[in-house]
């Protein structure tokens, strides 16, 4: 009977204390910032990812492509400081046509698809974009602000 209390009393723990690790949050968890951000409960949100690539009108003078660069950064710009483009960059020389990536603020590809046809470089048709959906960290929704500290010179 003794063995069969403690028993029963040790079960009770175990389970008392699962049930209490399930309901714990992360000690430095901040509320107010992942809903300012639109983190879930894992501190992640949707996004769409567009893979920049060569595309097919590639024949323009060399002033034109320095016009089209300066367009294509303003436009980088313009989205980033509306909240639309969380991140963009270019990719180093490679063998795919891969010129460089865009992480958008929207969930949809659609919404995407507006955003991508606002850049002079898809527009004149040097860049064409593939577009992914993305469920990647609400921390990067902070980038631009800290990149915008640590940047000495702009685009």
């Amino acid at each position: 009977m003794k063995t069969l209390v403690l028993i029963s009393l040790s079960l009770i723990s175990f389970n008392a204390l699962s049930e209490s690790k399930k309901e714990q949050q992360s000690p430095i968890f901040n509320a107010e910032l992942a809903e300012h951000l639109g983190a879930d409960d894992y501190g992640m949100k949707m996004y769409v990812m567009a893979f920049l690539k060569k595309g097919p009108n590639r024949d323009q003078s060399a002033e034109e492509v320095i016009q089209l660069q300066q367009a294509h950064m303003a436009n980088i710009k313009r989205m980033a400081e509306a909240g639309d483009l969380v991140m963009a960059g270019p990719f180093g020389n490679n063998d795919l046509g891969m010129r460089g990536i865009y992480i958008f603020n929207v969930t949809t590809i659609e919404a995407a698809k507006a955003l991508t046809a606002t850049d002079p470089a898809i527009q004149a048709g040097s860049l064409v974009m593939e577009l992914i959906p993305w469920y990647g960290s609400a921390a990067l929704m902070q980038v631009n602000e800290i990149g915008a500290t640590l940047a000495k010179k702009s685009f």
